[in-house]
């Protein structure tokens, strides 16, 4: 059967999955974040193997006090051998705390370095890159990775350094000290790495599913509450609770699986240090009844066989970390290489700066002429074009609506003009010029744009007013809250503007928020305005109040209107009529209702809907 064509957008997600292999666990792509931090790596390295050695030689101290002290029954140099072993107790506590110290600044450090860099990167795609990438693909990037990475890096190399360091001395010592009782300890080693291996990739397996399971969970957890009256409605409590009840079963299963393979492992690393703690027990009692000088050397075998199993299992633990790191680290990388689909040149940043260091003392004053010059587009995620040779002038200071059906693609004019998109073909001129030979943020800085579903910061009133003017005076916000009416929320806040929106401006109502942005918006003096449906989520009277105050902001600016409502619309100097993502339509409103054709049905069926809607509500 031949395989079906894949869509742009299935195309993307799978080139963002598809990335080469990462050699050396992925380390190398992650040298821009750990340079900075070179001499603290070196530190915390240094430090761990130290700690790793002087952990080693400490039960040789047992073995020179049972050799010299205990046998020989005197303490003849029992004060230098003490002051000693103190000394070497407390260079272990320094160099671990050295170590550990700039383990934790080295993963605050690379996990800051990252995060704000991957962020900043997110600042500069386009909005195509959101369009196909979902919120928590994005949000596992930034947090959840980086995250991962900065851990593994940091305290899985700490781990790795020690325990590496402690087995290599521990065997080294061991075959110096007696090779045949050596074998009796590092024959169990290969058996302890082996089943290490077996049952981390088995946990690996079991914490995965747990974890997806338990994201269903939450998942059903969350729509059960915030559905409640939903589903309450549709009386589909018994549906809700069977699946919730399954979820928790198989969560159950599950878990005990993984709490049964986990206490077999550690069973099985316990038995294998009681195996080789027999044997040293064993071939060396013979030693000992041979030669009773042995004991202080069977002492130190004793020890290392109790304290070698652990450190291997934590080593081979650490191994497949750092094997998983890589598609941590992959993900990481492929967004940082992700380039925008609306990016400026570099001849254009050079003189105008890039979205975090502008160069505004060479942007030139917008005025606001705009032309649509033979422009052809389609969407970087569609398969049809949605202009085609488009042609359009808009003088400085022209008002143009744009209007239809939901889903008719209203918005493409305005994406254009904002660049959030690139034409395919053609050109966009902005006074003139084309839009792409001067920086996008000089651009946006001139744009004031109130979209449908309004959104403001986590902050205060002033905060996220000071969005739209950062040097504007509480008289400034309080005269661009009343140009909008949006004063009145101010005054009704307890404190001003100084109170607390909330997360997204939960604690105002979604009118109150579009008044706001409004105001934000007009702070910002733009020369260009964009109304994304911007009055469809106020009431009627306020709706009023704002078409009065817009119809004077929005003299000698430049403005595109998409309405929902076309009675706010009447007076526009142009109108376009936009019907499957195609512009069909366009005039002033007594040219297209002449015309009998798509806008005066639309016109017609709306006017009749809102009689009826005034009728039962008057």
């Amino acid at each position: 059967m031949a395989n079906k064509a894949q869509s742009p957008r299935a195309k993307k997600r799978v080139e963002e999955q598809a990335v080469p292999k990462v050699r050396l666990f992925g380390l190398p792509k992650l040298r821009p974040f750990l340079a900075p931090y070179k001499w603290m790596f070196l530190a915390m390295i240094v430090g761990t193997v130290l700690v790793g050695v002087f952990n080693t030689i400490l039960p040789l101290f047992q073995q020179y006090a049972f050799d010299n002290f205990i046998e020989k029954g005197t303490m003849d140099g029992i004060l230098p051998f003490t002051l000693l072993y103190v000394l070497c107790l407390v260079a272990t506590m320094v160099l671990d705390y050295i170590a550990s110290y700039n383990c934790s600044r080295i993963e605050m450090y690379v996990l800051r370095d990252m995060r704000r860099t991957v962020f900043n990167h997110l600042q500069t795609l386009s909005v195509s890159y959101f369009n196909v990438n979902s919120v928590g693909r994005i949000h596992a990037r930034v947090m959840s990775d980086t995250s991962n990475i900065s851990s593994i890096i940091s305290w899985d190399v700490y781990q790795g350094g020690w325990n590496v360091t402690y087995i290599l001395s521990a065997v080294v010592i061991m075959l110096a000290l007696n090779w045949v009782l050596a074998l009796c300890v590092i024959v169990i080693i290969p058996l302890v790495a082996l089943a290490s291996c077996y049952f981390q990739r088995r946990l690996t397996i079991l914490n995965r599913r747990v974890r997806e399971i338990n994201s269903e969970i939450t998942g059903g957890f969350n729509e059960g509450i915030t559905g409640v009256e939903t589903s309450k409605t549709l009386a589909v409590e018994d549906k809700l609770d069977r699946r919730f009840f399954n979820n928790t079963n198989r969560m159950h299963r599950q878990a005990t699986r993984l709490g049964h393979n986990r206490a077999l492992f550690y069973t099985i690393i316990s038995f294998a240090s009681s195996v080789a703690l027999a044997l040293v027990l064993w071939y060396g009692g013979i030693l000992t009844m041979e030669d009773i000088g042995f004991l202080g050397t069977l002492t130190v075998f004793m020890t290392y066989a109790q304290g070698v199993m652990s450190p291997v299992q934590w080593t081979v633990d650490a191994i497949a970390d750092l094997i998983t790191v890589k598609v941590n680290v992959e993900r990481v990388t492929t967004l940082l290489n992700t380039k925008s689909d609306v990016a400026d040149t570099p001849e254009v940043e050079a003189k105008y700066g890039d979205t975090f260091n502008p160069k505004t003392e060479n942007w030139e004053p917008l005025y606001g002429d705009i032309e649509f010059k033979d422009v052809t587009f389609k969407y970087p995620d569609g398969e049809e074009y949605v202009l085609e040779h488009f042609n359009l002038k808009v003088p400085q200071g022209t008002n143009v609506a744009i209007v239809g059906e939901t889903g008719a693609g209203k918005s493409t004019l305005v994406n254009l003009v904002c660049r959030f998109f690139e034409p395919t073909e053609g050109q966009v001129l902005i006074d003139g010029r084309d839009a792409r030979e001067r920086s996008v943020g000089w651009l946006h800085s001139h744009i004031g744009y109130v979209l449908q579903t309004p959104h403001l910061f986590s902050g205060t009133v002033r905060e996220n007013l000071l969005y739209g003017k950062e040097d504007a005076t509480d008289e400034q916000l309080m005269a661009a809250c009343r140009s909008v009416n949006a004063d009145r929320i101010i005054n009704r806040l307890d404190k001003g503007l100084d109170s607390v929106v909330g997360e997204g401006g939960n604690t105002l109502s979604t009118g109150e928020k579009q008044l706001l942005s409004f105001a934000r918006a007009i702070l910002a003096d733009p020369a260009i305005f964009v109304l994304d449906e911007a009055t469809s989520s106020i009431d009627t009277i306020t709706e009023h109040l704002i078409q009065e105050a817009i119809e004077k902001l929005m003299q000698g600016r430049t403005s595109f209107v998409i309405a929902h409502r076309l009675s706010t619309i009447r007076s526009a100097d142009v109108i376009l009529v936009v019907q499957n993502g195609k512009i069909v339509e366009r005039g002033k409103h007594e040219e297209l209702l002449k015309k009998r054709g798509y806008y005066y049905n639309l016109y017609i069926k709306q006017f009749r809907e809102e009689k009826v809607k005034s009728a039962m509500n008057g």
